[in-house]
C-alpha cells in the first residue's frame, strides 16, 4: 500500500449540489466521462464507473458536502481498496471541490494525478459549464 495521498483542488463554476449530484448520479456520471456507470447513491451503495475499471462502493454521504468513496481499479492486487474523499465548499459562485485519495497501491500515484485531471476534472468542467 502507498503511504502517499494524493491532493488535489479545484474549482467549477457550479453550486456544490449540482457538482455532488454529476459525481454520485450515474447518468449525469456517465453523460460527464463519456463511460458506462452504475453508481447507487446511498451509504454502502456500490459503484462501478468507466465501463468496471473502477468499482467500490460509498463510506459516507453528506449531500452537497461530502462524498467518501471506497475505490479500486481493475488492474490492482484482489483485495486493495482505496479511498477517495471529494469535500465540496461554496467558492464565490462556484464551488471548490478537494479530493484526497489514499491507499492506492505503490506505483499507481503517477498515473491516478493524471487521471483525475483528465477523467474527472477536465470533462466534468465541460459538462457543468
Amino acid at each position: 500500500m502507498s503511504a502517499k495521498t494524493i491532493h488535489q483542488e479545484v474549482t467549477f463554476n457550479a453550486p456544490p449540489a449540482k457538482v455532488y449530484g454529476a459525481l454520485l448520479d450515474a447518468k449525469a456520471f456517465a453523460a460527464f466521462t463519456g463511460a458506462p456507470a452504475t453508481i447507487d447513491g446511498k451509504v454502502g451503495g456500490a459503484l462501478n464507473a468507466f465501463g468496471g475499471m473502477i468499482t467500490g462502493f460509498n463510506v459516507e454521504l453528506v449531500p452537497g458536502k461530502r462524498i467518501v468513496q471506497a475505490w479500486r481499479a481493475g488492474n490492482w492486487p484482489e483485495g486493495i481498496h482505496s479511498i477517495v474523499k471529494f469535500e465540496l465548499a461554496p467558492s464565490g459562485g462556484g464551488t471548490k471541490l478537494t479530493l484526497d485519495h489514499s491507499g492506492a497501491p505503490d506505483g499507481s500515484e503517477e498515473m491516478l494525478e493524471g487521471g483525475w485531471h483528465k477523467m474527472y476534472w477536465e470533462p466534468l468542467a465541460k459538462h457543468l459549464a
